[in-house]
């Protein structure tokens, strides 16, 4: 049964949430907002923030004639692009690349800003704008009911979105709603699943018997409405949390026909999650009539049950209900699969193995006196076959990797990348270099940069050159000791030699035309090496005896003049090259 995660911990999470205290604490705090709404006042929105020595609530709440006419006028939505055209573009940063927009629904949005120098005052009190950390000594907690819960979920995310990333769960918010409508579309859904940690910081109790939580979900044939955090649902016969979107979809619309007609007030939950925690939630039998059930149709039936939806043996064979257990059931089987092909530490090993591996075959190549990426050129042996191999494992997963970093929202990806950026630096420098042999070996290949070179690439040396900005200066002792075991940084450096063979070979036997623009290439690529060279950027290996570079310097001395002076012509006709490698040029 473990195999199936979803449907054996449900039961076991709610049940914790239940002899917890967050689920009362919350309720409470909108029943008091809400005790003290004066009927002389008809503000839209209003907001309540106590602190007490276990926690610190910030509760809202809507006006109730506020409520009913947005929630039940239907699911309007709203594009973060027109909020931004708004001039309001206050999530714009949860968009990414791979996810360029999202929709709210435009009832809590439109109160949301209505109410916003309110918000902004209250998040003053409680976040410190310079450091990104909240100003509390106890967890928080964001709660309210129905179209409140939803005006609770837009601050949780307005205050993640701005909070330092820490590891400290008590320095993160916690989002509690009960009775709130479905909030956005699969865009947003989407945007807070890219952050990693984010849909467990949402708690969202929706009654067996409440029509709010289910009307963006049913109201049309392809409702755009779509969850995203954990959904406890709960019943006067128990309850049950599922995290998977898909199965609180399901959930969602097949309970509809259960609900009553209006919406259940704070009253009705509080009343609920009282009764929850006053008694023991039942366990059933593991016979429910014979034969025995496996395990997993047993789970789901369990939750089912827990939930509200009324299912006895005889009831099993009803077509609705057997068709939404035997869908979910399929449901799981495919994501127990999905789970088993993600072996991410197993992967994730064996992309350290290869890397230890290119790191031997480079040492292996100087020693025998050319570099690895000339021994791969020239595929000299059979360990430059492996390479190959290890070559496309190491790109596959760079090339993911990178892929979901750019998808990431600006501020998620920008973190993501901070974390295995020197990782991906190394990889790119040591396995870019091959990619350049294998397609300099194709004959009459030019321009490496525009028409062979991947994306990820690309993206990997932007990435690594805007932190370099900040720590720019000039090479210390430290890289200068280290560079005989450096890895040339420009990992197009041999791509520039290339180009640069290929120059002479013009300057030998082109036209006019060709000598002249050779020329004036050579000219450049003469300083780009020596600005290598000073920086000590480039490793020594390039001035091995048969790599490609010092082919390229004894084609070029050559052709040229012997009048001919430049910096790099001086530093290679003195070998200063052999102090380079000491650390002493």
């Amino acid at each position: 049964m473990s195999q199936f995660p979803q449907f054996i911990s449900g039961l076991d999470l709610a049940n914790l949430v239940v002899t917890g205290d967050l689920l009362q604490l919350s309720c409470g705090a909108v029943k008091d907002l809400h005790a003290e709404t004066n009927p002389n006042q008809q503000l839209p929105v209003r907001h309540k923030l106590v602190s007490q020595s276990n926690c610190t609530t910030i509760a809202f709440a809507t006006s109730p004639l506020c409520a009913k006419d947005h929630v039940l006028q239907g699911g309007d939505l709203v594009s973060s692009s027109a909020l931004k055209e708004q001039g309001f573009p206050l999530f714009e940063s949860l968009c990414s690349k791979g996810n360029p927009s999202f929709s709210v629904h435009r009832a809590a949005i439109t109160l949301f800003k209505a109410y916003f120098q309110e918000l902004s005052l209250l998040r003053t009190q409680i976040h410190d704008s310079k450091t990104g950390e909240l100003l509390l000594n106890s967890p928080l907690i964001v709660t309210g009911h129905s179209l409140g819960g939803s005006i609770a979920s837009l601050f949780t995310l307005w205050l993640l979105d701005n909070i330092k990333r820490t590891s400290n769960r008590n320095k993160l918010p916690l989002c509690i709603t009960f009775g709130s409508p479905l909030l956005g579309d699969q865009g947003l859904q989407r945007a807070i699943s890219e952050h990693s940690k984010w849909n467990s910081f949402f708690l969202h109790v929706a009654a067996n018997k409440d029509l709010v939580p289910r009307i963006f979900s049913t109201s049309q044939p392809s409702p755009r409405c779509k969850p995203f955090g954990t959904f406890f649902f709960c019943s006067e016969l128990g309850c049950n949390c599922v995290d998977d979107p898909e199965v609180v979809s399901m959930l969602l619309r097949s309970t509809t026909s259960q609900v009553s007609a209006e919406e259940m007030g704070i009253d009705d939950y509080s009343g609920i999650v009282k009764r929850l925690k006053s008694r023991l939630i039942l366990r059933e039998d593991s016979q429910l009539g014979r034969p025995v059930l496996p395990p997993l149709r047993l789970g789901i039936i369990l939750q089912l049950k827990a939930i509200g939806v009324d299912i006895t043996a005889e009831q099993q064979q009803n077509n609705s209900i057997n068709d939404l257990i035997s869908e979910l059931e399929s449901h799981e089987n495919r994501r127990a699969q999905q789970m088993k092909s993600i072996d991410g530490i197993e992967k994730l090993n064996r992309v350290k193995i290869k890397m230890a591996y290119l790191e031997w075959y480079k040492k292996d190549c100087k020693a025998k006196g050319i570099g690895y990426y000339d021994s791969y050129k020239n595929l000299n042996s059979f360990s430059d076959n492996d390479v190959t191999k290890f070559k496309k494992l190491l790109t596959n997963y760079w090339r993911k990797l990178v892929e979901d970093a750019e998808r990431k929202p600006q501020k998620e990806g920008a973190s993501m990348r901070e974390t295995w950026l020197y990782a991906g630096t190394n990889y790119r420098r040591m396995v870019e270099p091959l990619d350049i042999a294998e397609y300099y070996k194709q004959k009459g290949k030019r321009d490496y940069q525009t028409n062979g070179r991947s994306k990820h690439y690309i993206l990997l040396e932007q990435w690594q050159k805007e932190r370099a900005e900040k720590l720019a200066g000039a090479p210390n002792d430290k890289k200068k000791q280290n560079v005989a075991g450096n890895l040339t940084e420009d990992s197009c450096f041999w791509m520039n030699v290339e180009e640069a063979l290929i120059s002479c070979k013009q300057l030998k036997d082109g036209s006019d035309v060709e000598k002249q623009s050779a020329r004036e290439h050579l000219s450049v690529f003469e300083q780009y090496v020596m600005d290598e060279i000073n920086n000590y950027a480039v490793s020594p290996e390039i001035f091995l005896e048969k790599s490609s570079f010092m082919n390229w310097w004894k084609d070029f001395q050559e052709i040229i003049e012997t009048s001919h002076d430049s910096p790099l012509s001086g530093f290679m006709k003195k070998c200063r090259y052999r102090q380079y490698e000491k650390g002493q040029f």
